[in-house]
């Protein structure tokens, strides 16, 4: 390790837990080094950015650079690499079908999908799309869209049948929306494929925007009221993670 490039690190880890600034006394202190190093690191720090004074106050708190580069990174992160891991955590634990999608003109399209070891047949595959009424990915992601551009996209697209259990009726669907929101996973009782459970879960990206889904499928044989109440959990927290790694903060 480069010992200055150490300290000046733990400066900004310093700078970063105080919202109202922090001075240089204090930061000397936390860090067990004399005053005149502090101002060196911080003079620098500030020189490029990364540091600001408050000329009242004195303290210091985080410069701008690092909103700068932060929006790089965000604008760098490959969605289907940083969801990767967890997805392949819950094919490991439930050995079912995953899925993630995205949401596009009134569609979700498929952008991984991982088969589990369980025999499945599905008409889901990496680049198809399917509809957002009826599928659990669907329901994830417009649940979190505002009321308005949803009934704009039923309107566009309609609810069509798929199977005996599809919902129909924009009213219902809308309520069966609202449930999504409150409890924060989404299900898809055979509505889209007959004998198919699904159980999805929004994702977010830095903007608190829904950006897209992911969702456990397997047989309704396999996917009891018990399972899924167990499976509920593991999607919610992968969705959240994945979430967090996208910036989100929800």
């Amino acid at each position: 390790m480069v010992k200055s490039v150490g300290r000046a690190m733990e400066v900004i880890d310093i700078v970063s837990t105080n919202k109202s600034g922090v001075g240089v006394t204090e930061i000397a202190s936390q860090m067990d080094i004399n005053k005149s190093s502090v101002y060196r690191i911080l003079n620098t720090l500030e020189e490029y950015g990364f540091i600001e004074q408050n000329k009242e106050s004195g303290k210091y708190k985080l410069g701008y650079k690092f909103l700068e580069i932060s929006s790089r990174l965000l604008d760098s992160m490959d969605l289907r690499t940083e969801a990767a891991p967890f997805l392949q955590s819950l094919e490991d634990y439930t050995n079912e079908v995953i899925h993630l999608v995205v949401y596009d003109q009134g569609e979700v399209v498929y952008l991984e999908k991982l088969e589990g070891s369980e025999t499945l047949r599905m008409h889901s595959k990496v680049g198809r799309r399917a509809p957002v009424h009826c599928t659990s990915v669907g329901k994830a992601i417009l649940a979190y869209m505002e009321e308005n551009r949803v009934r704009e996209i039923l309107e566009k697209r309609g609810l069509p049948k798929h199977t005996d259990h599809t919902i129909t009726d924009v009213d219902l669907f809308m309520k069966e929306l609202k449930n999504v929101k409150e409890q924060g996973y989404a299900l898809d009782l055979e509505e889209n494929e007959q004998g198919i459970i699904c159980i999805a879960a929004p994702i977010f990206d830095h903007t608190e925007r829904v950006l897209a889904s992911l969702s456990i499928s397997g047989t309704s044989l396999r996917m009891t009221e018990e399972r899924l109440d167990d499976l509920k959990e593991r999607v919610m927290e992968a969705g959240r993670n994945i979430s967090k790694r996208l910036g989100s903060i929800q």
